[in-house]
């Protein structure tokens, strides 16, 4: 029993202090990001190639004056951007990340947590981190973030439907609602037409691949990521439901919105892309395997971080009735007959059809 509280406490540290240095590194990689693709120089002085600046932005986030407005639920308003960063954070703590190693005679995995409702608890923190915005919105008393608020509620409801749904395709392929055992039905290789060697990753399957372009988007709603960022849209709202927030309770929105981008791009590589399983399956020592893994899952997740910079950076904004026609006259509908057509391949192969 101390063996095992002993090495879920250093995963816990280990993994925490790997997702906030990742975030860090993520606010500098997406404003030279941005620099590259609109041809200008992005941050460049503090630091070799400005990688000190996420540094020097907490510090002067640290500094600023902070500031409750005379006329807000000063409980909620204090509240709002805890939730939403421990909420955000709290994702990791049952994606696997790795391969399993023995220490001491112990087989030690490289998770936090492998509960039996692993996907159902990160559904879980996901949906309920809507209430740390809307309470944002609504707890200044000011007219434009609570609209901010409302947008982001009535956004979380459209997508988060076909978000599930997307789901449960991948549910019904692993037919386990653990992570774990999720990854492990993605573990080996598979031969195209006998020969060509494949992974065994859902996205390579034709009905999962449509399911994975549907959680893409999603998770893009859900992130508030471009195109889909309406509950912040400067242009309209000024700066949307943190528009009151300062210091050190803004950095904690910005904060949550890196992590929560971290976190929809650890599920899909987990969901659709094998989790830590790479190409080429782990060889060698345990050790070796376990550095193997986490540098499959990291070049995977690097990707899609990357890959939402770069949405980013190359499509506009969409109008409020568009993400909204999109959500329920699309996505909804299509993801509704993924769940159909999947349902009906596992029900054949496993004879209870003809």
């Amino acid at each position: 029993m101390g063996f095992e509280l002993i090495a879920t406490l250093i995963k816990i540290v280990v993994i925490v202090m790997g997702v906030l240095l990742l975030m860090a590194f993520m606010t500098w990689v997406e404003r030279r990001g941005l620099a590259m693709f609109q041809m200008r120089v992005g941050p460049n002085r503090v630091g070799p190639f400005g990688l000190l600046q996420p540094i020097a932005d907490g510090l002067k986030l640290l500094f600023k004056e902070d500031f409750i407005p005379s006329r807000a639920d000063k409980l909620l308003f204090l509240a709002a951007p805890i939730i939403s960063f421990v909420l955000a954070t709290v994702v990791f703590t049952v994606i696997p990340f790795g391969d399993a190693v023995t220490i001491l005679g112990h087989r030690v995995p490289f998770q936090i947590a492998d509960i039996n409702i692993g996907v159902l608890f990160v559904l879980g923190m996901t949906s309920l981190g809507v209430y740390g915005i809307v309470l944002a919105g609504w707890s200044p008393n000011s007219k434009y973030p609570l609209m901010g608020g409302i947008r982001s509620s009535a956004q979380m409801i459209s997508y988060e439907l076909s978000l599930g749904l997307a789901v449960i395709c991948v549910l019904l392929w692993a037919n386990s609602l653990k992570l774990s055992e999720v990854v492990s039905s993605q573990a080996g290789l598979m031969r195209l037409f006998g020969v060509i060697p494949f992974p065994k990753w859902f996205v390579l399957n034709p009905v999962l691949f449509l399911a994975f372009l549907v959680f893409m988007l999603c998770g893009l709603a859900e992130t508030n990521r471009v195109p889909f960022d309406l509950p912040e849209a400067e242009s309209e709202l000024v700066s949307g439901f943190h528009t009151e927030y300062g210091s050190m309770k803004f950095a904690m929105f910005f904060l949550g919105e890196y992590i929560a981008m971290i976190a929809s791009s650890a599920m899909i590589v987990t969901l659709f892309f094998g989790g830590w399983h790479g190409p080429i399956p782990p060889f060698g020592s345990e050790l070796l395997r376990l550095i193997i893994s986490v540098v499959n899952f990291g070049g995977k997740l690097f990707f899609f971080l990357f890959f939402f910079v770069w949405v980013r950076a190359t499509l506009p904004r969409l109008k409020y009735y568009q993400l909204m026609g999109l959500g329920w006259k699309v996505l909804l509908p299509f993801a509704l007959v993924l769940v159909i057509v999947s349902g009906a391949v596992q029900a054949w192969a496993s004879g209870w059809l003809f």
